[in-house]
């Protein structure tokens, strides 16, 4: 029975968006000339409705609306039980919304916006088309919306009355599992926070992949150390207790740009009385937590909590393939904060925040959506454990070698299916015929991959190997079930191969010799009546007859029976001819629902199976990473690093591996450079011209040591890396309007962090100190923090236009001074971009604005003062304003200083012992003889 309410003539269904003038489906009325929503026709509070179960209607409900139609009651019901988010009702081929969500997603999606007569009221109506759903649920997620999905629970063809619906799943921005809601090759996290003292937890959780993780992390930093943790994962969604310190909530809404989401379970559900503990034993079906290496945990097991009790309430479907926890520690890799992803730009372009000009986009060389993401997640991950870093190298190095088994991988891992979200898919009950069939495909490779690694000598390569075996029925089952080219649409047929069933064969056999009969009726009806012209035909209303024109009806057999009559002849049918027609439309209506049933079976063995083939899964992206490593390690002519647990860093012929890649493109060269820092050399204070390449130095060897440390090959001839623990970075300068925050407090921000933090194991990258400031604060601030990282002991790269930094070399013996190499030819320069030792006092800026375009007459100008300043020092300023016909030629004007240099900031000497010296007791001979000593030391310097 249709959801169509009687006696109300004017409900249409949603418009389709963006289209006008398509045409309406059934039961839909044009929306082209629809006037816009009435205002409410009462003002009465509308909590004083009731749904038919006595519970208030939402506030989304119209003003006034007292419960009208079965379907709107329907609707607000269910609205009332998912409060905060945009509820979608399956109403024939649209999702439907209506009253305040209608608005919402008109506004949002840009769609037509169309009303519902509805107990006295018109209530706003706008909706999608089904099959257009997830891309419009999409772009609702993409603005951080949550959207409940009501899906007709039963046939309407059967259904006595209304038809039945509920809310099947709430799709939020951390909970999407859908092909087209996703990036491939980045994982989707959901997380959890929980600010507990004196510990704080972490859960993070892939429900595309199910991936399900927990870490603890105690300390006076804690709470920091869980906003760098969240900045790290990108997550698309941050739950947060409901009941969390605002100043918390706040603190992880300025960190990351997902989305956050108080929680609070509905109190009568069974999983709020339960205990984290109880609620996670319960739900692994374990009696302790031992197996997953947390049950000492409290704060952990109350964010993994908070997450099954978010997905319980949003995606029960998806709780099934979450059958593991696994417990990391921030402690086991290299901390990167905010800032260093950002200034290395590891993932994401400073540029326009794309990939294209990233270190990811350099190495990723990966064949799966899998490997890709696990490419994603090393980056951001180096390793601090030498054992592992050295195994990773070692596999990486025989596959860089073995020009075959590389080759082989390769094209075995090229397109093969997203294990991790295939299989995860089953598990949720999402998945279609076509997922089963790509999921049976990449299972059935899975020997092939196991045997390119036959004869393997690296242990990596060995034990993924081993890791490389599913059980095979799930493919095999997979191959005897399914058609290899099923519908998308699970109704439609076509989705069980022939031989799977016996009873589906028969039903097919039925059908199919209907299918002939009528098929053969045309042929041998032309043949017994002599009507030539004689048709066989189909329509949806009266299903199967035979047309004959005018011209021949007095030949029609005396069995016909006229059935419709058309503008030149008539349709008929026959007894034999209805038969035949209900014996095809129920064969085909019986064998469509048993391959639905015998479909969801199949896919119910498979997500029975979604550990083991988890498991596998990662192995694949494993091999997909290191394989790419290998290849882009022989493609760009990289080596192989050398890890130790040392404090040194010894780089040979280092070049930047995205400003090399683009070099090739453009038919440039990069100049490599080598580092040096042990225990004699700690800091290297880098002086140079702008455009130099000093910036691209310190970014290359940061990025060296972190490619070493996830375990790929370097840009260099030859590399020594000692683990570091952090690496810091405080390069360029930006502000943050939004938060207040000037370029200058941002670049202290990061400063005070590194100085806070860093530690002797650390590899700290400084780029221009104090430039936001004026020159006496700027180089006060970059001298005491070059002494202070002196102290602490960590290797840092210093570059500065501060060229009395220099001076540092002579007091602190592991300061080494370089600078980049320059050629002058007159007044142009040309950049050699290489490290040479020693310091330089010039900056080139003049230089550098005349190539930049600056006005030739400014240029003049900034020589002239240059030159007056280099002179007179000081006493230059006050005859540095040039007299003309304006104010400036005021005598005030006239006493204005200019900025002055660093190096006019100093008094001299020889003032300062003038003025320390008493004129009151020396002698004639004693002041000839100073004066004869300060000229000696004048035409020294």
């Amino acid at each position: 029975m249709s959801d169509t309410i009687p006696n109300i003539p004017d409900a249409p269904k949603a418009a389709t968006p963006n289209a006008p003038n398509a045409a309406p489906s059934k039961n839909e009325a044009p929306t082209a000339s629809r006037p816009a929503p009435a205002a409410p026709k009462s003002a009465a509070d509308a909590t004083n409705a009731v749904t038919p179960a006595g519970r208030p209607l939402p506030q989304s409900v119209p003003a006034g609306y007292a419960g009208g139609t079965p379907l709107m009651v329907q609707y607000f019901a269910m609205r009332l039980e998912h409060p905060g988010v945009i509820l979608l009702m399956r109403v024939g081929d649209f999702y439907e919304a209506y009253g305040d969500d209608a608005e919402i997603i008109a506004r949002e999606l840009e769609i037509t916006l169309t009303g519902r007569e509805d107990g006295g009221l018109r209530i706003p109506m706008a909706g999608v088309p089904h099959h257009a759903c997830e891309r419009y649920v999409a772009r609702l997620i993409g603005r951080g919306m949550r959207v409940a999905i009501c899906d007709q629970v039963e046939d309407p063809k059967y259904a006595k009355g209304l038809v039945k619906r509920k809310v099947t799943r709430v799709v939020t921005p951390g909970t999407v599992l859908e092909d087209a809601l996703l990036d491939a090759k980045s994982n989707n996290y959901l997380v959890a926070a929980v600010a507990g003292d004196p510990i704080a937890g972490l859960s993070v959780i892939d429900v595309s992949t199910g991936e399900f993780l927990t870490t603890e992390i105690a300390g006076e930093r804690r709470a920091q150390q869980i906003l760098d943790e969240i900045a790290r994962l990108e997550p698309a969604e941050i739950l947060i207790a409901d009941d969390a310190d605002p100043n918390f909530v706040e603190a992880i809404r300025a960190s990351c740009a997902a989305t956050v989401t108080p929680y609070m379970p509905p109190p009568a559900s069974r999983a709020a009385r339960q205990s984290s503990r109880d609620l996670l034993l319960a739900h692994f079906q374990t009696q302790s937590l031992r197996g997953f290496g947390c049950e000492e945990f409290t704060t952990g097991l109350d964010a993994c909590a908070l997450v099954l009790r978010y997905l319980q309430d949003t995606q029960v479907s998806a709780l099934p393939h979450i059958r593991a926890l696994s417990v990391y520690s921030a402690r086991d890799f290299m901390t990167l904060d905010a800032p260093a992803r950002r200034h290395l730009e590891l993932t994401a372009s400073l540029a326009d925040g794309g990939k294209t000009r990233t270190l990811l986009s350099v190495l990723d060389a990966t064949r799966t959506a899998m490997g890709g993401r696990l490419l994603r997640r090393w980056l951001e991950e180096p390793l601090l454990d030498v054992g592992r870093i050295q195994r990773r190298h070692e596999a990486v190095g025989e596959l860089a070698h073995n020009v075959i088994r590389r080759g082989d991988l390769g094209d075995l891992l090229h397109g093969m299916g997203d294990l991790e979200r295939l299989v995860s898919r089953c598990a949720a009950g999402l998945a279609n015929a076509r997922d089963l069939v790509a999921l049976g495909c990449a299972l059935q490779r899975l020997p092939d991959l196991a045997n390119a690694l036959d004869g393997a000598k690296s242990e990596k390569l060995l034990e993924l190997g081993q890791r490389l075996s599913c059980p095979p029925d799930v493919s095999q089952r997979i191959a005897r079930a399914i058609a290899d080219d099923p519908p998308a649409g699970l109704r439609e047929g076509g989705l069980i191969r022939s031989g799977y069933n016996e009873e589906l064969d028969q039903l097919r056999g039925a059908s199919g010799a209907a299918k002939a009969y009528i098929a053969n009726l045309e042929t041998s009806e032309r043949e017994r009546t002599g009507i030539g012209s004689l048709k066989v035909g189909y329509n949806g209303v009266f299903g199967y007859y035979i047309e004959v024109t005018r011209t021949h009806l007095s030949k029609v057999p005396d069995n016909y029976i006229r059935k419709q009559t058309i503008a030149n002849g008539e349709r008929y049918i026959t007894p034999d001819l209805k038969e035949y027609e209900a014996r095809v439309s129920g064969a085909d209506e019986k064998a469509v629902e048993l391959e639905y049933e015998l479909f969801l079976g199949v896919r119910e063995r498979v997500a029975e199976s979604a550990p083991d083939v988890l498991a596998v899964a990662r192995a694949v992206s494993e091999l997909d990473v290191l394989t790419s490593f290998a290849e882009t390690a022989v493609r760009s002519q990289y080596a192989r690093p050398v890890i130790n647990d040392g404090d040194d860093i010894a780089i040979v012929g280092g070049r930047h591996p995205v400003i090399e890649r683009i070099g090739q493109h453009v038919g440039g060269a990069y100049i490599p450079n080598d580092t040096t820092l042990n225990s004699d050399c700690r800091m290297i204070i880098i002086t140079g011209p702008n455009m130099s390449g000093k910036s691209s130095f310190l970014r290359q060897t940061a990025l060296i040591v972190l490619m070493a440390q996830i375990g790929s090959f370097v840009p260099a001839d030859h590399a020594t890396i000692g683990v570091v623990d952090r690496i810091f970075t405080r390069v360029g300068a930006h502000d943050e309007l939004v938060s207040g925050q000037s370029t200058f407090m941002v670049e202290m921000n990061e400063t005070a962090n590194i100085l806070n933090n860093a530690t002797a194991k650390s590899l700290v990258v400084l780029d221009e100190i104090g430039r936001g400031t004026s020159t006496y604060d700027g180089l006060s601030i970059a001298w005491a923090v070059a002494e202070h990282l002196a102290r602490v002991g960590c290797k840092t790269l210093f570059a500065t236009h501060y060229h009395y930094l220099n001076e540092l070399a002579r007091h602190i013996p592991t300061v080494k001074n370089f600078r980049v190499a320059v050629k002058e030819q007159g007044d142009h320069i040309v950049w050699l971009r290489k490290l040479v030792p020693g310091g330089t006092d010039k900056s080139y800026g003049i230089q550098v604005a005349r190539m930049a375009g600056v006005p030739p007459e400014v240029v003049a100008r900034a020589r002239e003062v240059l030159k007056s300043l280099e002179k007179d020092g000081a006493g230059a300023a006050k005859n540095l304003i040039e007299p003309g016909p304006n104010a400036m030629d005021s005598p005030v004007a006239r006493r204005q200083k200019v900025q002055l240099t660093l190096f006019e900031a100093e008094q001299h000497p020889l003032l300062e012992e003038l003025e320390t010296l008493d004129l009151t007791i020396l002698t004639p001979l004693e002041a000839l003889m100073q004066l004869d000593a300060w000229k000696r030391r004048f035409a020294k310097e």
